[in-house]
């Protein structure tokens, strides 16, 4: 061996540590949703402050990290399947599930109407198609898909350098920043840009274009070796700490703002507290991996598609449940139990749609060799080898 490294995308192999990366992503998501879930409907959140405190503490890095880790792996796709075969997957693993859990969703409310949060109506189903911020957590698989177009136009179609995809990246998110600043003219186009689905496409286009950029380093042994070293972990963790307590102290100083002060108020801060957030993630669970802790997590990350699309409506019958049938109202028990079945059942909804051949229920994509290695939050996992000499 001559000791290079190469990346082969024809035997896909799993990552342990994007995928142990992505089950803690989504139970963070997942806590966020049911906390939201839980202070909307009513539920006294106030009477434990330290709630409110982790909902925005670990809020800056969630998204940011699903859409590099996404980006990670669109140049293998890409140079595997070409752009129409990329276009064809992303079909059928976001924009299916968008599409068919998002009416399911939408229904439950109608006719549940009485119990959900939400309060939709027919034309609810129009808005799927251009304002998907109104389905809840489902603008995600807009925005994900939309970004991969997006970034799939400048960088493979147009041949845009990485470079320029990054200017252009930031000037987007700083663009985002503006519209929900709500300081520019006041226009149609303005008002279209904030609140369709262009807005999100502004905001994490960049950390898409970041993933990508990075992608040949994070798959590579060598950075696995560097991460999982204890010592570098403690010293991002420091880091982590101080600037995530600066993004909570900053949020809830700026309380107008409901908690997203530093995000738009500070648009280029909150690029590094993410980009920090997600380091210090990636060398945790590469350190985790290394010592085969919580391998629990990993399953997470499997299975995070179906827990993605699932948990709120899974969280919003539990909620219902114990809040009108066992008379249950505290924040603790309902946030505690709706974070358990909402990550836990949906990974058996899967299972028990897949053991029946009705995997149609969440994706297109056709089980073969590399299914399992295609997930919402990533692109087909390569494998990691050793040129020979």
């Amino acid at each position: 061996m001559n000791g290079k490294v190469a990346i082969s995308s024809s035997k896909p192999a799993r990552l342990n540590w994007i995928d142990y990366a992505r089950g803690i992503a989504i139970i963070l998501v997942a806590y966020r949703h049911v906390f939201e879930g839980a202070k909307q409907s009513g539920i006294d959140v106030d009477r434990y402050k330290m709630l409110e405190y982790a909902n925005i503490f670990f809020y800056s890095f969630r998204m940011p990290l699903f859409f590099i880790v996404s980006g990670i792996f669109i140049s293998f796709s890409v140079k595997k399947l070409g752009a129409k075969g990329y276009v064809g997957g992303r079909l059928r693993t976001i924009m299916y599930p968008y599409f068919v859990w998002g009416c399911l969703q939408l229904l439950l409310q109608m006719i549940f109407a009485k119990y959900s949060n939400g309060q939709p109506d027919p034309a609810s189903f129009l808005h799927m198609f251009y304002l998907p911020r109104e389905l809840a957590q489902f603008w995600y698989l807009y925005a994900l898909f939309s970004v991969s177009m997006l970034y799939l136009l400048c960088r493979f179609i147009l041949k845009l350098p990485l470079i320029v995809n990054l200017i252009i990246g930031l000037g987007l998110f700083y663009l985002s920043s503006l519209l929900y600043q709500d300081v520019l003219p006041a226009s149609f186009l303005m008002d279209a840009l904030h609140h369709s689905f262009l807005f999100d496409l502004f905001h994490y286009y960049i950390f898409f274009v970041i993933g990508d950029s990075l992608g040949k380093f994070l798959l590579s042994p060598k950075f696995k070796l560097v991460a999982s070293d204890g010592r570098n972990l403690l010293m991002l963790l420091v880091a982590f700490l101080i600037l995530q307590t600066y993004f909570l102290w900053a949020n809830l100083s700026h309380t107008a703002a409901k908690f997203m002060y530093v995000e738009f108020y500070q648009p280029f801060v909150f690029i590094i507290i993410a980009l920090v957030g997600c380091s210090f993630m990636a060398f945790l669970t590469c350190w985790m991996d290394k010592r085969g802790l919580m391998k629990w997590l990993i399953t997470l990350g499997k299975y995070s598609l179906y827990i993605y699309v699932a948990h709120v409506i899974v969280f919003a019958a539990v909620r219902t449940v114990m809040t009108k049938v066992f008379d249950v109202d505290d924040a603790l028990v309902i946030i505690g139990s709706g974070m358990l079945f909402g990550i836990i059942v949906p990974v058996y909804l899967y299972r028990i749609a897949d053991r029946f051949n009705m995997r149609w229920l969440f994706t297109l994509e056709k089980r073969g060799p590399s299914t399992e290695n295609k997930r919402l939050m990533t692109e087909p996992v390569t494998t990691i080898q050793k040129e020979k000499s």
